[in-house]
């Protein structure tokens, strides 16, 4: 069989086992929760990148003179005073920072069941098969 690096293992490395429907299943989940994974630390890389401009939204608020400010959501903006839009930002900060450790704790729970997918897997198949990125 060959490796990831498209090298041929030693015989002595190699395995005769035979792949089970249970064993192709865990492989096929091993998969999906990996694409989940990658999945989420996308989402979490938005999402925190959003924050920290939310952040620096807010910094420019505090610093502001307490007149009426412009906010843009989407294709619109609005005048509103600045203590609404103080408010409108902690509000949505504190939404995307539920999100982010929804995702965070997502994350966590899909690596312990890969690592237990890989004892399982590396288990049965040895160095035969490839379960890292």
């Amino acid at each position: 069989m060959a490796s990831s690096a498209g090298e041929m293992l030693a015989p002595e490395d190699e395995s005769e086992v035979e792949v089970r429907r249970e064993d192709q299943e865990n492989i096929n989940k091993f998969g999906r929760l990996n694409a989940r994974l990658h999945e989420c630390r996308d989402e979490i890389a938005v999402l925190k990148k959003k924050l920290e401009e939310m952040d620096d939204a807010s910094t420019e608020l505090m610093m502001g003179s307490g007149d009426k400010v412009i906010l843009n959501l989407g294709n619109a903006f609005f005048e509103l005073e600045e203590e609404a839009a103080t408010e409108f930002c902690e509000d949505e900060v504190n939404v995307m920072q539920d999100i982010c450790d929804k995702l965070e704790e997502e994350e966590g729970d899909i690596v312990d069941k890969q690592n237990d997918l890989k004892k399982a897997l590396y288990g049965r198949f040895g160095k035969s098969i490839n379960l890292d990125e």
